[in-house]
């Protein structure tokens, strides 16, 4: 058959595709909202997904590549149970002053910033803020979260040094807690203990900083960390370190010295595993790859049951078209028609009638993803793949389905059919 032949024999299947559809709306309906809904789900899973490792590799380089974390504990699905007796890092100490102001003076290290966290009932005179996070950190924290401060300062290392009971608060607590007034030089309480606001801080809005409390959008506080380490209730085995190396010094060789240091001064001999961590971005970015890939298999299940919807549908339609159009096959076998031409035809048809589907879950997933990006920060957009990949799905659950229904019109004999009422 001659490309022509085939793309006119194409273009009359899609339009009797149509006429199926005008013939029998309910099953229509249903074939076209099944397809719809598995494709939206896989697109708008797609773009969330999307967003959200854009998000979060965002979050990742402000911290810079080649930065990592020095933690009592092992993060994601793979760390042991700390409840049970047989997880080791139950029993790990935390990161010690000590140790801390060691790695501060490796010479691969360009700067280490120990960082706790907590939370609390914030006050002010009559307006109270309950669930107020806050990051009590050391002050390397102003290069290491790429903060503005407008209006007043951050603390020195002098009042880091000495406990000092100094805060800053971002725009949101700001706001809830002075109005229109300027908040600088004013005393808050947090759970009792005063401090004075010396500064106002404005970070990036990002996805681990939504995850976890510390987007624009959620009250919260910095302070100096030996503030939170002496003079608040904070947990102190929790305190982490964000390490930079210098960069004329590789992320390697600086964790080689970090863990060098730590392993000679817990006394750990050369037999002896690790008590510490070190997670860099690619352990980071393998335990979002496991967090979301796990969350995106569920979409996909949930589409593939959409789809089969869908495909129950196509043959159900295809079967009273064959039906309803037995004497038509007769009519096109005694003119010549191929059973392969008969076979392309149908199959034409069905494959139509899934795309349909396809495209209106296309649009409603780009539809989402325009919501969530216009009204969060996760930066959601669909990617090619899930257009491509969604399409084909669709177009190939026709072609499957409705091959029985194409198989069963193009074996007709032209004689009987000829004779069918």
């Amino acid at each position: 058959m001659r490309l022509w032949d085939r793309v006119l024999m194409s273009l009359e299947g899609v339009g009797m595709a149509l006429d199926s559809l005008r013939a029998n709306k309910v099953r229509a309906a249903l074939t076209i909202s099944g397809v719809a809904v598995g494709v939206f789900v896989v697109v708008a899973m797609g773009a969330t997904v999307h967003g959200v490792r854009m998000s979060f590799q965002s979050d990742m380089d402000e911290f810079g590549t080649a930065t990592f974390q020095v933690r009592r504990r092992n993060p994601g699905f793979n760390a042991c149970n700390p409840t049970s007796e047989a997880c080791p890092e139950r029993r790990y100490p935390g990161v010690s002053l000590a140790e801390w102001r060691a790695i501060q003076q490796l010479p691969e290290v360009e700067n280490a910033m120990a960082w706790l966290f907590g939370g609390g009932t914030v006050t002010y005179r009559d307006r109270i803020v309950k669930n107020v996070g806050y990051d009590a950190q050391s002050t390397e924290w102003i290069r290491t979260d790429q903060a503005d401060v407008d209006p007043g300062r951050t603390f020195s290392e002098s009042e880091h040094d000495a406990a000092a009971l100094v805060t800053l608060v971002n725009k949101k607590l700001a706001d809830e807690l002075f109005g229109d007034s300027d908040p600088i030089g004013k005393e808050i309480s947090l759970d009792g203990t005063r401090f004075t606001v010396i500064g106002v801080y404005h970070t990036k809005a990002g996805f681990l900083k939504s995850m976890d409390g510390r987007g624009p959008d959620t009250p919260r506080m910095v302070l100096p960390m030996m503030t939170a380490y002496r003079r608040l209730g904070v947990w102190r085995n929790s305190m982490m370190v964000m390490v930079r190396p210098k960069s004329t010094v590789s992320r390697d060789e600086a964790m080689d010295a970090v863990t060098a240091t730590l392993r000679g001064m817990r006394g750990l001999r050369p037999s002896q595993p690790n008590t510490f961590f070190l997670v860099g971005q690619d352990r980071m970015m393998e335990v979002f790859n496991q967090l979301f890939g796990a969350i995106f298999m569920v979409g996909l299940g949930l589409s593939a049951v959409g789809l089969m919807v869908g495909g129950v549908g196509v043959v159900a339609i295809m079967m009273i078209s064959v039906t309803e159009r037995t004497r038509e096959i007769g009519v096109r076998k005694a003119l010549g028609a191929t059973r392969g031409t008969i076979l392309w035809q149908f199959l034409v048809e069905a494959a139509t009638l899934t795309s349909l589907g396809a495209g209106i879950g296309l649009v409603l997933g780009a539809l989402l993803a325009w919501v969530i990006r216009a009204n969060t920060t996760i930066p959601a957009s669909v990617p090619l793949g899930a257009v491509v990949s969604s399409l084909l799905a669709a177009a190939l659950t026709g072609v499957i389905f409705g091959m029985l229904p194409a198989t069963r019109a193009s074996k007709l004999d032209p004689v009987e059919a000829l004779r069918h009422e």
